[in-house]
């Protein structure tokens, strides 16, 4: 049922930011007087599961949830209809029009995916408010990633600002230091000193490539088990869901971060732990990797949500006029932090974190909940207006780069150039998608 629930809201996200993409083309088309001969929900090779003529253009739905298209006439596309390339253009077709008018309809997509993301964000900061954090609130401390151990930052440590900023919700920390140059920070030690750490210049990938992506956050008591990952150290000593771990190597274990920090310290030894399973306790040893999926970790999802200082937490409501300035922020912020997180994914662990259709579908939760719904649907958008907009034939971008060229050089560029240009495109995306979703059923298959 989880997986049920998960794929709605992806498909229902997805249809509703494919329609108005699709919307985005239609519209200055049909403002330029150009013909729209297909308007399609998903791709229908073959057949499609409805249709209908209005006018000149078929409306349909297709059985293939990749994307939605709309088929422009006189344009070269996906469709690759030589035949009507090659007769003489007509007034009502694409090529026929002003290059500037050509432009427009192609970046129509991609600004109403933008508009759109910034206007979920502020509908939904203005319905729900926000949760903040506040770093001078917190009585117990960060828990700290133990590889910022070699930067002299531990656990129960608290950072007030980064970069001379005042730090307003520390649950943005990771996000500035891994996506916005975030370097210096202003720390608050356990015992009440202060002290400035600047972290090096390529902190970033430091804590991409170890796994500490999450280097702070909230504390969380104990340690409790959820679900096992397949092949695990876990699950080849055989722990079990509700399972609680009280010691690790004598040490009692308090909170969370406690655990960790044992764990990562032990990398490539065995260490002793005591288990507390339905009322009763007993011990076991489990060897911790030092290398490969399960690198300083036992494999498990820690199902032990108590957060030390939970009550800290702030509600924030905002009127209509200040969400207008908080969703352009948060829709500036999403877009920016994506196009930054790109240096991770030309390497080799960032390649082999590629995900496809059942990644995306993972960020929804296994129950229905319109906030994260509408807060994905908002991410999502932002993010195909990025992907649209790259110069890569196929995608917008790549048209919007031949329209640009001809604006300069006041010459077109040849049709047989257009055509092969579309099918190169067309042939790398599919092997992107072919790639993307094979890591989804790698990760599935080996986890």
């Amino acid at each position: 049922m989880d997986i049920l629930i998960k794929a709605a809201q992806l498909i229902l996200s997805l249809s509703i930011l494919v329609l108005l993409h699709e919307f985005g083309h239609y519209i200055p088309a049909k403002l330029f007087k150009t013909r729209i001969e297909k308007f399609y929900l998903f791709f229908d090779p073959w057949f499609s599961i409805f249709k209908k003529k209005v006018g000149d253009t078929e409306w349909g739905i297709g059985w293939l949830p990749l994307g939605g298209y709309v088929k422009i006439s006189g344009m070269v596309d996906e469709s690759m209809d030589k035949e009507q390339l090659a007769q003489p253009a007509q007034p009502w077709e694409f090529r026929s029009k002003p290059a500037w008018q050509r432009l427009i309809i192609m970046i129509g997509g991609v600004t109403v995916n933008l508009i759109l993301g910034v206007l979920i964000y502020i509908c939904v900061v203005f319905g729900y408010g926000e949760e903040k954090l506040n770093p001078s609130d917190l009585k117990a401390g960060l828990a700290v990633h133990p590889y910022m151990q070699k930067f002299g930052l531990e656990s129960g440590d608290n950072i007030l600002a980064i970069n001379g900023e005042k730090l307003e919700n520390i649950l943005e920390s990771n996000t500035i230091i891994l996506l916005r140059n975030g370097r210096k920070l202003e720390v608050v030690k356990a015992n009440g000193t202060k002290k400035t750490i600047v972290l090096p210049k390529g902190i970033d990938h430091e804590l991409f490539q170890e796994g500490a992506m999450s280097a702070f956050g909230p504390r969380l008591f104990g340690v409790k088990i959820g679900e096992i990952e397949k092949n695990s150290p876990a699950a080849k000593v055989k722990l079990q869901k509700e399972d609680k771990i009280i010691k690790a190597n004598g040490t009692k274990i308090v909170y969370f971060d406690d655990f960790q920090k044992i764990l990562y310290n032990s990398k490539g030894k065995k260490i002793d732990l005591e288990i507390k399973r339905n009322g009763k306790i007993f011990e076991t040893k489990v060897f911790i990797p030092k290398s490969g999926t399960f690198d300083g970790r036992l494999g498990f999802a820690n199902n032990s949500k108590t957060i030390v200082d939970n009550k800290k937490f702030k509600h924030f409501n905002y009127s209509f006029g200040e969400s207008i300035s908080r969703g352009i922020i948060k829709g500036k912020n999403t877009l920016s932090d994506y196009v930054s997180q790109f240096k991770f994914v030309f390497t080799k662990k960032g390649a082999g974190s590629v995900g496809g259709f059942a990644a995306i579908g993972n960020m929804f939760p296994a129950e229905w909940d319109w906030e994260i719904f509408w807060l994905n649907t908002a991410f999502i958008s932002i993010v195909l207006a990025f992907m649209n907009i790259l110069p890569i034939p196929a995608l917008d971008g790549g048209h919007v780069v031949f329209l640009i060229y001809e604006m300069v050089t006041g010459k077109e560029a040849p049709q047989k150039v257009l055509e092969y240009a579309q099918i190169v495109g067309f042939v790398f995306l599919m092997g992107l998608l072919l790639y993307a979703n094979g890591n989804d059923i790698y990760k599935w298959l080996s986890h």
